[in-house]
């Protein structure tokens, strides 16, 4: 095998390990404060020591594994504090992209919010569905949706910063699955939220925005609190 081969696989392997303990740590099956000791993550993924290391130095940078002196590395603990920060974040930067993406509307953006929205319109989920595969899939969807509110507001890192902060918000969700999506009537949340973006209604839209995430904190802080 050549050298470029090798640093291929190695390269490939690292990748895969990341993913993989990025997917356990967002859904929970890496439950927080869990010591990620470097050779026992590499049996549980079945990789070698040094892609452990690389996967795990790459979700530290992310904020999704914490990185202790001398003391190695764990999954960090949730909190009503990080929660309400986290999500008071969300309602400062999301509000701004959709409001760009808004007053930058094209046709094309319309119709891909229309889609999105059909989408999870047609793959309802709630915490009575044992269905896992039904929820990965509305999962999936409905970050497509509000990725898709504000792809179209013209800054990269904006999104970039926002789809950081849904994956830390995922975790707390996936976690306090309990409390994360009872009735409550999302899909007409999603529906108002992006009848309004489609109007061009700016103010309702980001108030819409705002309320729906700021429903699902006092959920998830209910859940966190018992």
């Amino acid at each position: 095998m050549t050298k470029v081969n090798e640093k291929s696989e190695k390269a490939t392997t690292a990748t895969l390990a990341y993913e993989q303990m990025r997917s356990d740590i967002l859904r929970g099956n890496l439950r927080p404060g869990q010591k990620l000791a470097i050779d026992v993550v590499a049996q549980r993924y079945g990789v070698g020591t040094n892609p452990v290391r690389e996967a795990l130095n790459r979700l530290s940078s992310e904020r999704l594994v914490d990185r202790h002196d001398q003391r190695g590395f764990s999954v960090p603990e949730i909190s009503l504090e990080n929660w309400r920060e986290l999500v008071g974040t969300r309602c400062m930067l999301e509000p701004l992209a959709l409001e760009q993406s808004i007053l930058r509307r094209t046709t094309e953006w319309e119709e891909q919010v229309v889609l999105a929205l059909h989408r999870l319109s047609r793959t309802p989920w709630t915490q009575e569905d044992p269905d896992m595969e039904r929820r990965k899939q509305f999962e999936g969807f409905h970050r497509d949706f509000h990725l898709t509110l504000i792809a179209n507001c013209g800054s990269s890192w904006l999104v970039q910063f926002c789809e950081v902060l849904m994956d830390h918000a995922q975790r707390y969700i996936f976690i306090s699955a309990s409390a994360a999506y009872p009735r409550r009537g999302g899909q007409d949340e999603h529906k108002r939220i992006a009848d309004a973006a489609l109007d061009g209604n700016v103010a309702e839209a980001k108030q819409l925005l705002v309320a729906h995430y700021t429903r699902t904190l006092e959920y998830i802080e209910s859940e966190i609190a018992n």
